[in-house]
């Protein structure tokens, strides 16, 4: 457990990026997972901007990048000219990971109109994914499917689905657990059912009630025992905070209008306070683990 880190996506605590990155220095922690900075989604930045605008930040605060939040993927999966747009854009987020030293880019398997039988879209998902992960391939970088609502892979078994077809080393899966309860899943199913694929864990928890998210280990995510699980079974990469707590700026980049996920201003009035809150809870599961292991 020694060599678990700790990461998190800062634009939750505000959109401002200084702000971001002194709130995590002062809570002690050396990560980020680099979403959206100064209001502007990763996606719309370029190497160069990343050079002259964000590196030097990130070095003055002396944070590293865990991981690029991209929003690969997240478009339907018949919308053709946003795929190849995404394409482009891929290129370039693979050149920043690297610049970065990141080794990971998070991103998705692709909205499917509600009102369809998703397993149908299996083929074509599977070939565009597999696009993906060829550029990934050829940058040296590792994409990492969010299972996601409202994406074909939102369930273990479609999120299974794909990590078999798309077969490559260079596409694995993050485990979020309130992601799964929000789509109905038992999250020990998902674990028994994707363990052997994940590369990166979501610290985020939910309740099957209303959807809401919690603090994690007080929502329906079953965190502390399936850690303990990874943690078990050799696990030793990055435990990533997602409070989503509270309403933040970057939110309207995330969700569509029939998104299943419900966020309630109850924990914390600030995106400070909700990612202190988490941050706390974390500290608290994992002490307990150790507690339990010595």
């Amino acid at each position: 457990m020694n060599k678990i880190k700790i990461s998190g996506f800062s634009d939750e605590i505000a959109s401002d990026f200084t702000t971001q990155l002194k709130t995590v220095k002062e809570l002690g922690m050396n990560y980020i997972s680099l979403r959206a900075i100064d209001g502007h989604n990763i996606s719309q930045f370029t190497v160069n901007t990343i050079q002259d605008q964000v590196i030097p930040k990130l070095e003055q605060w002396g944070i590293a990048v865990s991981s690029i939040g991209s929003p690969i993927g997240k478009i339907y999966i018949d919308d053709e000219v946003s795929f190849q747009q995404q394409l482009i854009e891929l290129e370039e987020l693979c050149k920043i990971a690297k610049l970065l030293n990141c080794d990971y880019i998070r991103i998705f398997s692709f909205y499917i109109p509600k009102d369809k039988n998703f397993d149908n879209y299996k083929v074509q998902v599977v070939e565009k994914l597999q696009q993906f992960a060829e550029i990934a391939e050829s940058h040296h970088v590792t994409l990492l499917h969010e299972n996601e609502k409202d994406i074909f892979g939102d369930i273990g078994r479609r999120c299974k689905t794909i990590l078999d077809e798309v077969a490559s080393d260079h596409f694995k899966a993050i485990f979020d657990f309130a992601n799964f309860v929000q789509c109905g899943e038992d999250p020990q199913n998902c674990y028994d059912l994707l363990s052997q694929y994940v590369d990166y864990i979501h610290i985020k928890d939910a309740v099957y009630k209303d959807n809401v998210n919690v603090v994690c280990g007080t929502g329906d995510g079953q965190i502390a025992a399936i850690l303990k699980q990874f943690f078990n079974n050799g696990y030793c990469g990055f435990l990533t905070l997602e409070p989503h707590l509270v309403l933040f700026d970057s939110i309207k980049d995330l969700e569509i209008e029939h998104s299943t996920e419900t966020i309630e201003n109850a924990a914390a009035q600030t995106g400070a306070e909700a990612y202190q809150i988490q941050y706390n809870a974390l500290l608290e599961i994992l002490k307990e683990l150790e507690e339990e292991h010595a």
